[in-house]
This record gives C-alpha cells, sequence and structure tokens, in this order.
C-alpha cells in the first residue's frame, strides 16, 4: 500500500515558511536595537529639520521697525513668528537666535548714526591678532565736566546698547534697548558710556575631526570586502533604514578665546572703570545697571571702594541680583549703598511704592512691572528724577525718600534674551 505524501509535502512547507517569517522577524527586531543602541533622540529629530541656513539682514527675513520702533513683517504687517515651522522647536529657536544677532549689529548702527556714539576697543593695548571686545563712548564722555552716565546690562546674549533682545523682537526698541536712556541723558548734558559685559571671548570654530569607520549594521568585524559583497546583496531598503538617521545634520563645534582682562562682567565693569570712567573729568558719575549688571557694580565698589566713592554720585539698579552677603560686602559699602543707591525692582505694586527687603544693601521701589527685563524701561522718568535730585542735594547727601526693612522674594534671573 503506498503513503499519499502529500500532507507530508505541505507540513514541511509551512514548517520552512514559518521559519523564514520567524527569521525576518528576528532580523527586524535586531535592526531595530542595533539602531536604537546608536542614535538618540535628539540627532534623529535634527534629521528632518531644514538646513540651518537663515537670512543675514533684516531685508532678507522680510522684517522691518515702523515708526513706532517695533518689529513688524514687511508684507503682512505681523509680529515676529517664532514657531515658524510647526514641531521644529531646535530649527526655530536657531532661526530666532540668527535674527537675534542682526538685532544686535542693528542697534550697533543706531548707536553709532543716531547717538553720534564711538567705538572703544577693548583692550586698549590689544594687538592686532588677539581677541577683542569693545564699548561706546559718546562725543564728550571723558570730556564733559560735569555728569558722566554710565550704562550696563545684565548677563546672557544681549550686547551694548541692549536691555532685553526679546524685548526688542516681540515689543519695541524702546523697551528693549538702552537708546531712551542714552538720548535723554545726552539731552540733560550727560557724558554717556555703554558697557558691553557680555562680549567675553572670540569664539573659533575647531577643525572637523576625522569620523571614525562607521560599524556595520549586524555589528560585528567582518572584512571590507566580505561586508561588500554582502551590502552588494543587501536589499536597498534596509541600508536606507539605517542611512536615515547615520548623519543628521550638526552644528559647528567651536571654542572660546578669553578676551584679556574681560574676560567676565565683573572683570570688564573693572577694566573700563580703570580705563575710561576713572580717567573722565565729571564731576558727577551716575550708573544704570540692569539685572547682573548691579552684580558687577557691587564687585567694582569692593575692587575700587574709594575711587568709587570719591566719583559716583548716585546708581540706580534695576532687579538687580546682587547680594552684599555672597559678594561679601563690607559694612562700609553697605552704608555707602543705602545713602547713593536705588533698586527698582519687579513688582505687582504702582510704580515707586516702597518694596520691604532683608538686605541691608539700599532701598527697592517697584519698577510698575512683575517682568524682570522690562523693570529699566517701567523706571525710566523715575531714575531721571532719582539722579536730578541727587544732584540738587548738597554734596551728593540726599537719602531716598523711603526707609525699607523685610525682603519680599528672592529671584534667580541673571540672563538676558
Amino acid at each position: 500500500m503506498r503513503v499519499n505524501p502529500t500532507p507530508a509535502i505541505l507540513l514541511i512547507l509551512w514548517i520552512n515558511m514559518a521559519q523564514l517569517g520567524g527569521q525576518e522577524e528576528k532580523e527586524k527586531t535586531t535592526a531595530l536595537k542595533d539602531l536604537l543602541s546608536r542614535i538618540d533622540l535628539d540627532e534623529l529629530m535634527k534629521k528632518d529639520e531644514p538646513p540651518l541656513n537663515f537670512p543675514k539682514t533684516l531685508e532678507e527675513f522680510e522684517y522691518a521697525f515702523n515708526d513706532q520702533g517695533q518689529l513688524r513683517h514687511i508684507k503682512t504687517g505681523e509680529p515676529f513668528v517664532f514657531n515658524y515651522r510647526e514641531d521644529l522647536h531646535r530649527w526655530n529657536q536657531k532661526r530666532y537666535e540668527a535674527l537675534g544677532e542682526i538685532i544686535t549689529q542693528y542697534v550697533y548702527e543706531l548707536l553709532e548714526k543716531e547717538c553720534n556714539m564711538t567705538k572703544k576697543i577693548l583692550p586698549v593695548d590689544a594687538t592686532e591678532d588677539e581677541p577683542k571686545s569693545f564699548i561706546y563712548l559718546s562725543e564728550d564722555a571723558l570730556t564733559n565736566p560735569d555728569k558722566l552716565l554710565v550704562l550696563i546690562q545684565g548677563s546672557g546674549v544681549v550686547r551694548a546698547g541692549q536691555w532685553a533682545r526679546r524685548l526688542i523682537i516681540n515689543e519695541d526698541m524702546n523697551s528693549g534697548s538702552q537708546i531712551p536712556f542714552i538720548t535723554r541723558a545726552m539731552e540733560e548734558g550727560y557724558g554717556v558710556i555703554v558697557l558691553n559685559p557680555n562680549e567675553n571671548y572670540m569664539e573659533v570654530e575647531k577643525p572637523p575631526k576625522p569620523s571614525p569607520p562607521q560599524p556595520s549594521p549586524d555589528g560585528s568585524d567582518e572584512p571590507a570586502e566580505k561586508r561588500e559583497r554582502r551590502d552588494d546583496k543587501e536589499p536597498k531598503k534596509k541600508r536606507d533604514f539605517y542611512e536615515k538617521y547615520r548623519n543628521p545634520q550638526k552644528e559647528k563645534e567651536t571654542e572660546q578665546i578669553p578676551i584679556r582682562e574681560n574676560g567676565s562682567p565683573e572683570e570688564h565693569a573693572i577694566y573700563v572703570w580703570d580705563n575710561f570712567v576713572s580717567k573722565s573729568v565729571a564731576k558727577n558719575v551716575f550708573f544704570v545697571a540692569h539685572s547682573y549688571g548691579g552684580l558687577s557694580f557691587v564687585e567694582l565698589m569692593i575692587h575700587r571702594e574709594a575711587e568709587v566713592k570719591n566719583r559716583v554720585c548716585a546708581v540706580a539698579l534695576t532687579d538687580s541680583v546682587h547680594n552684599v552677603w555672597h559678594q561679601e560686602a563690607g559694612k562700609s559699602i553697605l552704608e555707602w549703598m543705602q545713602e547713593h543707591c536705588c533698586n527698582w525692582v519687579s513688582s505687582a505694586e504702582p510704580l515707586d511704592t516702597p518694596v520691604e527687603t532683608m538686605l541691608p544693601d539700599c532701598p527697592r521701589f517697584s519698577a510698575g512691572t512683575e517682568r524682570h527685563e522690562l523693570t529699566s524701561w517701567r523706571s525710566f522718568h523715575s531714575i531721571f528724577k532719582f539722579f536730578d535730585d541727587a544732584l540738587l542735594a548738597q554734596d551728593c547727601d540726599a537719602k531716598p525718600s523711603a526707609t525699607v526693612t523685610t525682603r519680599s522674594s528672592n529671584r534667580n534671573k541673571h540672563e538676558e534674551f
């Protein structure tokens, strides 16, 4: 009796097909594990970004400042849009930063053309090849016999002439730049020096590193010739699966070379004092210092106490982040600050309302806003009135009108955007 072979053959075929299917799934699983071991999510997200190439001018960005100093799109008239491309936050941030660099150059042009200020290179004895910074001086900054105003912004991306770059971009030039302070000071007979405390280093591109050989998808160390033969047989779809995420666009790697004697905001303030402010002939020197700029001023006092006391008439701080305890300011400095400094802080209270403090340094008043970056602009008129009152007082000994004893809040707002 002969046995019908059909069921046996079908069984063998089914087993072979199941094994092939299982092998295919196993290969997919192995490929996925290998892929996940060699990429991270940040790099994965970068792969689908458009190139990080952005316009170099406001015109190319299709933006311009209108008569009110507001940044508007030249075709639609709309404010700046951060989320230009949905779900591409890093690309949008890089675009914003590129626009910010253009704004920085635009403000420099305003300082030179509209405010008639002169750029002074730092260090003053810089060689041709070393890293350099600069500040801006009015024509009479060193020769004005009466009054000199010195402006110090906070830390972060802001450069000379700016209080807050994001205010310039999202609100207007007056609120975010120092130009209103400079213009009014000049109208009232002040010489002006604009510091640049965040220009502390020169950034240079690192030479590219040689790319290490890419491992094979299966992680083996097989010879190149054998791998090439296997790659010829490997389906294109599988190769593309790996290659899609092997080379996401990367940013240029850079290194920072410090600027001599100006490697930090504190060093910069002391350097400008030694080389410019102390050499000016003005009888009365005034400071406006925002955020970290207040810390830099206190550090200047600690290092040049006698000189500052002899020359400075009044200091207006705006939401300063100085701390006289951590900075170890002495008793004599605290007493002087009580007499000659006022700090307009972010607060929900109306402008010029006394604000309590626990620090024994200087009176604090509300800037009339809870937004840290707006405190300088909102206290603009109060600051110049404070300076006028200080000038009217005999020997610059006028005391602020309010006595304050307890602290209302604790902030950490160092960066200006």
